[in-house]
């Protein structure tokens, strides 16, 4: 008598960003399937990665990511991957796919992750029967990107200024005596370590709402506000002025859109 195994069928996707790689594996290569497990690691612990935490996972069958930190760090995962036998996929932004179409001047120099997140945005947008409406989306990380959708799908173009820590570092950096410890974002700060944080998220908040203005105004109605990124907790006082929705996985959903587009995930040994 033949008996037949079943063989768990996993999606993986990456996002490596400036300061950190980002892993999901979803049950299948599709935006509503379950993520299943995820992780981080500081850029400077890659090579660790397989040892501590992929060698114990089953074989995906299929990748898709992005990366903004460049090619040596690309070339180190692609060397974890390849101990699966997996072929790697990373994203490049084109001219349309997954429902937005990129008004970038030149469409492949929009970062990949940035055009993950306009697409996981659009497919967020219709899910919650938004479709119609415009999106404004914000990616809180190392830096902070504010990307704007109109309500046919158009990418209309977007901003990147610092985040947090880039702020506060410029400050350190370029000032005496101002190297303190993160404090607490408040109306009226007292203490050196609130002002500086006060002042980073009051920058990024007011270049949110104006960003937020302008597109109300260009298509006479609110759009959505769709956040995400590993600093966006810090602000979500934004929401008592805005109708931010936060988006845990933005990225990855973008991913998974992508990726069922494309039918990856159906890789064999």
């Amino acid at each position: 008598m033949c008996r037949f195994i079943s063989i768990p069928m996993t999606f993986l996707v990456i996002d490596i960003g400036n300061t950190r790689l980002k892993w999901g594996v979803y049950e299948q290569a599709h935006p509503e399937a379950p993520l299943l497990q995820q992780g981080a690691v500081v850029l400077e612990d890659i090579d660790g990665l397989w040892e501590s935490t992929w060698k114990h996972l089953p074989r995906p069958q299929g990748m898709l990511g992005c990366v903004v930190a460049g090619e040596a760090i690309k070339r180190r995962v692609e060397e974890h991957l390849s101990r699966w036998g997996l072929s790697p996929h990373w994203l490049v932004a084109t001219p349309q796919a997954g429902g937005v179409m990129n008004g970038y001047d030149h469409p492949h120099r929009l970062g990949a992750d940035r055009w993950a997140a306009l697409v996981g945005a659009r497919h967020e947008s219709r899910a919650l029967g938004s479709s119609k409406a415009a999106a404004l989306v914000i990616m809180i990380g190392t830096a902070v990107t504010i990307d704007a959708i109109d309500s046919k799908g158009h990418f209309l173009g977007g901003s990147i200024m610092p985040g947090f820590g880039l702020m506060l570092r410029a400050l350190e950096t370029g000032t005496a005596g101002l190297k303190v410890p993160m404090g607490t974002a408040t109306e009226f700060p007292t203490n050196t370590s609130d002002a500086l944080t006060s002042g980073g998220t009051d920058a990024i908040a007011g270049a949110i709402e104006r960003s937020y203005r302008r597109l109300a105004r260009r298509e006479g109605s609110d759009p959505l506000l769709l956040m995400s990124g590993g600093a966006a907790p810090k602000l979500l006082s934004l929401a008592e002025e805005l109708p931010v929705r936060f988006v845990e996985h933005l990225i990855f959903l973008g991913l998974l859109v992508l990726a069922h587009e494309q039918a990856l995930g159906r890789e064999t040994s």
